[in-house]
């Protein structure tokens, strides 16, 4: 893998605070993502990694800290306000709606970018019949970056947990975002399944987007990350390449309670 040097950070954490309870799930978090990168978030379980998308998406609320988007503060924007300024997520569990076709789950994530009033949608004005037939058109085109073109009709709850995956990251990019937050995307499948991810979201990267991931899969994050960190008990461990963290002793420890497992850390690669 070819390493990419950024100079500029899209993405801003600075001394991010999160509780539940009196337990503190993200602990002081400082950290920063390179515009045009793909950055790997690893750490173990419980490591407060979902927390921080969470945070950073808007859905919970800082207890202290603060999050910049390109130099601009976004902490207490609602979710659907974050979104519009081009932070778009996918999660853990597959999240699909019911009874909706590949093209339709893909149209739904186009909806924020539509330019067109609801009540224009409904009375079905000829610009709203335009815009309509442009988000589709460009749907179709999502599906096929994705490697789904032909499953556009297809009922996506009846399609492979896989190609669910990606309809979920062609929904996302339906609404143009900035930056993608995968959250374990490649959780459940096999290894081919998983370096095909990778090999997509490299190419959207090469178009342009940055993109940070949840991921325990240290192959994964090791052939296709540009940059890494590794969290532990809400706190940042290290942060650099994904070669030097993995091989940092903190990590080493926060994995498999050894400060040297270089065997066991081979077998995860």
């Amino acid at each position: 893998m070819t390493m990419r040097t950024e100079s500029r950070t899209l993405l801003e954490l600075d001394a991010v605070r999160k509780s539940f309870g009196g337990v503190a799930a993200v602990a002081s978090l400082s950290l920063g993502v390179p515009a045009g990168s793909v950055m790997g978030l690893m750490g173990p379980n419980g490591a407060g990694k979902t927390t921080v998308i969470n945070l950073v998406t808007g859905m919970f609320p800082l207890d202290a800290g603060c999050i910049r988007l390109a130099g601009d503060d976004i902490q207490g924007l609602p979710a659907h306000r974050i979104a519009a300024r081009g932070i778009v997520r996918t999660y853990q569990n597959v999240r699909l709606f019911s009874g909706m076709t590949a093209l339709e789950q893909v149209l739904a994530g186009c909806f924020l970018r539509r330019g067109t009033s609801l009540f224009a949608s409904f009375l079905g004005t000829p610009a709203a019949r335009a815009a309509q037939a442009r988000a589709t058109e460009h749907a179709r085109h999502l599906l096929a970056r994705v490697g789904l073109a032909h499953r556009a009709d297809v009922l996506a709850e009846t399609l492979s947990y896989g190609e669910q995956r990606r309809i979920e990251i062609a929904r996302a990019l339906g609404a143009a975002p900035r930056l993608l937050l995968l959250d374990e995307p490649t959780a459940g499948m096999n290894a081919q399944e998983s370096a095909a991810i990778g090999r997509l979201v490299h190419e959207l990267r090469d178009a342009g987007l940055t993109v940070l991931m949840v991921e325990h899969n240290v192959r994964l994050v090791t052939e296709f990350c540009d940059h890494a960190a590794v969290m532990s008990f809400g706190r940042l461990l290290v942060a650099g390449t994904p070669a030097e963290c993995i091989a940092h002793p903190d990590v080493q420890t926060a994995y498999f309670g050894h400060s040297a497992d270089a065997e066991r850390i081979r077998a995860l690669r």
